[in-house]
């Protein structure tokens, strides 16, 4: 079977280093791979509007700083598909009719959507456009034939839910839909990068973030205001790296050759960290670190969106014609699902002449 990607963000802000880390990043790299039939890469505005549908001017102007994010990073329109969630109609109708294959207790006990309502305080009205974003989830990856869709651990749930729908749908009608597999982060680190304040989630809502178009200014002002250790007062004092917001950016984003350039009295991570726990060795010398180690990464990025920014009308026409390419593919599925459903009337020939000769 031919191997193709599904994957997205949605369009709630300006993407930042925990988007980078956990999948834009490693996006470009399966990109450019060659292992993969279509690279599919969804800006899920209908999936954002199911929590700000009384603020869709927000939705409406983070589409073009998503693109840029995803441009300046390295996708490339000739290699992968962009495209807009809402404009793919096909998606919709697909959601209504996994529906009739999930239980309100099957989506009531999914653990992200669990913690998503608590997090968004959704106990008492939650809308159900929200409720149902898995089975909505499902339709994107299923209306694509995705058979790898990166994610963090968090929406492994959600895949499953996905994968559970597929083996339904192919039992009751026909085998049409393709079961998806997960693709993980390739370190712990990256699997969940934690926001600068040290809280276990970078997250927009919570302004913990390193934004990708962040001056480098202002880079260096998040980097040397992050959490790290509260017990090391003391430049002597023995460190600790559990918890410590610094060192886990380090582990996500350190490479030897970093030492060699901005800290040789080490070799590696490694001997940093023994040093630090040890006590010797002060924070503001390891964020300095972090900082130069962040400066070269994001740069090429800043000045590649700085290029794409001149341009706001070609990324705009991208995106177009990447919704056309992905309505054309979503369409194809669609029609395979009706007929498999029995629901493709005026296309079946076979029942068009089955009732003739019924009442003739």
């Amino acid at each position: 079977m031919e191997k193709i990607i599904l994957t997205g963000d949605r369009p709630t802000g300006r993407l930042h280093l925990g988007h980078y880390v956990g999948s834009l990043k490693r996006r470009v790299d399966l990109q450019n791979s060659g292992d993969y039939k279509r690279t599919m890469i969804m800006i899920a505005d209908a999936q954002a509007l199911t929590d700000n549908i009384e603020n869709p001017e927000k939705v409406r102007q983070n589409i073009i700083e998503v693109a840029l994010d995803y441009l300046s990073c390295g996708l490339d329109p000739k290699k992968s598909i962009l495209f807009i969630q809402s404009q793919i109609s096909e998606l919709c109708e697909l959601t209504f009719y996994y529906m009739d294959l999930v239980t309100v207790s099957r989506l009531q006990r999914n653990p992200t959507v669990k913690s998503e309502i608590k997090m968004r305080n959704f106990e008492a009205s939650i809308p159900v456009g929200f409720f149902t974003y898995p089975i909505s989830q499902a339709a994107d990856i299923t209306a694509f034939k995705a058979t790898t869709v990166p994610v963090g651990d968090d929406q492994l749930p959600m895949i499953e839910q996905t994968r559970e729908i597929v083996r339904k749908f192919n039992t009751v009608y026909d085998e049409v839909l393709v079961e998806p597999d997960a693709l993980l982060p390739e370190t712990e680190a990256c699997m969940r990068l934690p926001g600068t304040d040290g809280k276990a989630k970078m997250s927009k809502s919570l302004g913990n973030c390193i934004y990708l178009a962040d001056s480098a200014d202002d880079v260096r002002k998040k980097v040397m205001s992050m959490y790290t250790d509260p017990t090391h007062l003391q430049v002597s004092d023995p460190g600790h790296l559990e918890g410590n917001t610094v060192f886990t950016y380090l582990d996500a984003f350190c490479k030897e050759e970093h030492f060699e350039r901005y800290l040789p009295d080490y070799a590696n991570l490694g001997e940093l960290k023994g040093h630090y726990q040890r006590g010797g060795l002060g924070d503001v010398k390891v964020k300095k670190f972090l900082n130069n180690i962040l400066q070269e990464e994001l740069e090429p990025i800043r000045l590649r969106r700085k290029e794409f920014e001149k341009d706001i009308p070609e990324i705009y026409r991208i995106l177009k014609e990447g919704s056309d390419a992905a309505r054309e593919i979503a369409a194809q599925t669609l029609s395979e699902v009706k007929s498999a459903m029995k629901i493709n009337y005026f296309e079946d020939q076979d029942l068009i002449n089955e009732q003739v000769k019924k009442y003739h």
